[in-house]
């Protein structure tokens, strides 16, 4: 299914079951599918549940502008108006965190009960004198120039630390690489390019703290690509309602790789 949003943009999103409805917002550069593990656990245990693939990612539009923060939020703002999402959770992953806080912040009054930050961005990603402890914002030009340049390969080698499956007795899963580079294949290079920026220079801090639903912020110890010290153990401390569940040993994609862990802690943070 697909929406159309102001200024043309085709959004594709899936809405399965009935009940109370749960929205799952993907990180970069992937699409709805990565949702795959809770939108099977969620729709199962009675929940309608809703993901959608962002501009330029997925089965969306590959349009050459809109890759910003603002943008993606006033998307997902148009897609629950159309839908009428009522008292909805609202549960981010990497990027896709980021984008339900400004979402919250932004839209969300009257219509997101909870919110739930995956592996998040927030609250900034990139090195500045006020973030020194930030990623070196050279570090995200060489993932630009990948992304710029040699795509096919650069995604796959990302597969390894997206999954932590470049340690030591890592068990991989070569078809969750596949599945991951598929997803990022099917999206836009120029929505990925631009995207970079807005996933490490968006400032959340603002949106942290103006939101009073309760936010439930859960994060690898071991994320090589959003490191744990830098976003989840901040952005809970600029949370009015915040609670944090911190993984040792878990990757930034865990939702796909500890699937089990995660959904219990989501399921109970939900009915909580």
């Amino acid at each position: 299914m697909k929406i159309t949003v102001k200024d043309g943009t085709e959004i594709y999103y899936k809405d399965w079951g009935t009940g109370q409805p749960i929205v799952f917002h993907h990180g970069w550069p992937l699409s709805s599918d990565d949702w795959d593990a809770q939108m099977m656990f969620f729709v199962e245990k009675g929940y309608r549940v809703i993901a959608h693939d962002r501009r330029g990612h997925g089965r969306s539009t590959q349009g050459s502008t809109g890759h910003d923060m603002d943008t993606y939020a006033a998307d997902v703002a148009e897609l629950t108006a159309a839908l009428d999402l009522r008292d909805a959770i609202h549960i981010g992953h990497s990027t896709g965190g980021g984008e339900v806080i400004r979402y919250a912040a932004k839209y969300g009054k009257d219509r997101v009960a909870k919110a739930v930050l995956i592996s998040a961005v927030t609250p900034i990603m990139v090195q500045s004198d006020s973030n020194p402890d930030g990623v070196p914002i050279a570090v995200l030009d060489e993932i630009r120039l990948n992304t710029a340049t040699q795509r096919p390969q650069f995604f796959l080698d990302f597969t390894l630390p997206f999954y932590g499956y470049n340690r030591d007795g890592a068990k991989i899963s070569q078809g969750i690489r596949d599945n991951w580079w598929r997803q990022g294949m099917m999206g836009g290079i120029k929505a990925h390019y631009d995207g970079i920026k807005a996933f490490s220079e968006t400032d959340f801090t603002a949106d942290l703290k103006s939101v009073n639903i309760p936010v439930l912020v859960l994060h690898g110890e071991d994320d090589q690509v959003v490191p744990f010290p830098i976003s989840g153990a901040k952005a809970v401390k600029l949370l009015k309602n915040g609670k944090l569940i911190s993984y040792p040993g878990f990757p930034h994609g865990m939702p796909t790789t500890e699937a089990a862990t995660i959904n219990a802690d989501l399921l109970a943070f939900i009915q909580s």
